[in-house]
């Protein structure tokens, strides 16, 4: 592997001023925070970048109250849509401007290759901001007059304030997502920043004031769940969360909203299938195979890490994925030939690392990988890493790992592939290699997963539904499930012409 540069030159390379301490951003500016910081180092390196203020009940509190203020009383919730979308389209200047350097922070908090955070992640970022401008502009309200005495006009309104939990995986494209919707439809927002990306989502909401917003539309809270997560979910100021993130925290996430009744919306885990059927084109395959284990280092929900390959063919698809695999470029995340980096923090990478163990006591065979990369002077550095396995049922085919680490399985034909992919708790993504156009029509159909990737991987209609079946979530991101999750839908009723009413309480004839 290519020796990853020093955080001093990296900063200085990229022009990045990183701070000593990375504070919550309320009401239009910093506030620190009285907690004791959490340290985060960078997982290329394991040099120390700065400490986290962890933001405690009390900070947390304040920032919902700016944002309270701001839908209770501000302009923004009632503004016409076009003077609106005037603030959120300098936003989108604004990230484009500043987009090198929000990359930049990414790659370095994370370990996500540059290259791929440049050309993926922000202009999909830019991409959500420009898509839920449309959206609210196409939103209309509509009448009934099916009764013949009453007008019904229905319209809609912003929820009020949304609490938005990010992950650290990918933080801008994945706050961005529901910021973007929530902000276009008049909310105003508080983010939680995961404590392992905390500077990403800082320095992007510390920019997005360069559009000059409302004091108080968009604040900022760093820290654990159990502390400033939980703090955010239990205020009764917040009217609806939007969680990405585990499905263990999202099910705390969802049991304390329900003692205020929230609404909520949950993106959570995944342990993908991805179908390789004999009909597939077999270079094909082992592309989109490689790109959906690999993509963001594999941390990702949506990775596709169970592949399931029909027998015929499975020592073809075998030899050609194994080898790929070892051979993939791990290294110095700046790098442009880089394809893998680091995992984000060390906790992460120990157990990552742990199933290499796991999945050998339950009798897998180890193809390829599974071993620290040998000549890293520091860092969180993994091999990718792929084991065969009969038996679906072991801990590495039933629990997320999160990681470059993809199980292989033969299968004899597509209703045993469908079978066993659908064997899981989770069911965000499937993905199907197939030029069978039956079936494709018929595995699709029986496949209990959220979205299907037929022929590609890793591609997304912003227009479509995004989310899980089962333990991998409730909700969707989307054109119409977003609009339901962020507004309130109001039925004002009144009569068309005089209305006779009944007398009461007077005397009798």
């Amino acid at each position: 592997m290519k020796t990853p540069l020093r955080v001093a030159d990296i900063a200085r390379r990229h022009q990045l001023n990183l701070p000593d301490s990375v504070p919550a951003f309320i009401d239009g500016r910093a506030h620190e925070s009285a907690s004791a910081p959490l340290t985060r180092d960078c997982p290329a390196t394991e040099e120390s970048l700065y400490s986290v203020q962890e933001s405690e009940p009390e900070l947390v509190a304040k920032a919902v109250s700016a944002a309270r203020d701001v839908a209770d009383n501000g302009a923004w919730p009632h503004m016409a849509h076009n003077d609106r979308k005037r603030v959120l389209r300098r936003i989108i200047d604004v990230i484009e401007t500043h987009s090198d350097e929000l990359a930049a922070i990414q790659a370095l908090e994370v370990g996500l290759p540059l290259s791929g955070v440049k050309f993926m992640h922000m202009p999909r970022t830019m991409e959500n901001f420009d898509f839920f401008i449309e959206v609210a502009g196409t939103l209309g309200g509509h009448s009934y007059t099916q009764t013949g005495r009453y007008q019904t006009v229905v319209t809609r309104e912003a929820a009020g304030v949304v609490g938005l939990i990010s992950p650290w995986n990918a933080p801008l494209v994945l706050t961005s997502m529901k910021l973007a919707a929530s902000l276009a439809l008049g909310n105003a927002c508080v983010i939680k920043a995961s404590e392992h990306s905390p500077y990403s989502v800082y320095r992007f909401v510390e920019l997005l004031h360069e559009a000059d917003l409302p004091s108080g539309l968009i604040n900022l809270i760093n820290g654990r769940g159990p502390i400033t997560g939980s703090a955010l979910v239990a205020d009764p100021g917040v009217d609806v969360i939007g969680f990405v993130g585990g499905t263990a925290t999202g099910a705390a996430v969802m049991s304390q909203a329900a003692t205020t009744v929230k609404k909520v919306g949950l993106e959570l885990g995944g342990k993908s299938a991805n179908l390789v059927m004999a009909s597939a084109d077999l270079d094909q395959a082992v592309d989109g195979s490689l790109l959906a284990i690999l993509a963001g280092n594999g941390e990702q929900c949506l990775a596709g890490s169970r592949i399931l390959v029909q027998e015929s063919i499975a020592d073809a698809f075998i030899a050609q994925f194994t080898k790929r695999l070892a051979n993939i470029r791990i290294g110095d995340p700046f790098a442009d030939d880089t394809e893998l980096g680091p995992m984000a923090f060390r906790s992460h990478y120990e157990k990552v690392r742990s199933y290499v163990d796991i999945a050998t006591s339950d009798g897998a065979t180890l193809l390829t990988g599974g071993r620290a990369v040998a000549d890293a002077p520091a860092g969180y550095w993994l091999e990718p890493t792929a084991f065969e396995t009969r038996d679906n049922a072991i801990r590495a085919c039933q629990e997320e790992i999160f990681g470059p680490f993809v199980t292989i399985q033969r299968v004899p034909d597509a209703d045993a592939a469908v079978e066993i992919a659908n064997d899981s708790p989770y069911g965000l993504v499937a993905y199907l290699w197939s030029n069978d156009l039956p079936e494709v029509t018929r595995v699709s159909a029986a496949l209990k997963a959220g979205t299907v990737w037929v022929n590609t991987p890793l591609t997304r209609d912003l227009r479509a539904p995004f989310g899980g079946f089962k333990q991998s979530g409730v909700g969707r991101d989307g054109l119409h499930a977003s609009v339901e999750l962020l507004t309130e839908e109001k039925a004002v009723m009144y009569p068309t012409g005089p209305l006779p009413l009944p007398k009461l309480g007077l005397p009798s004839a």
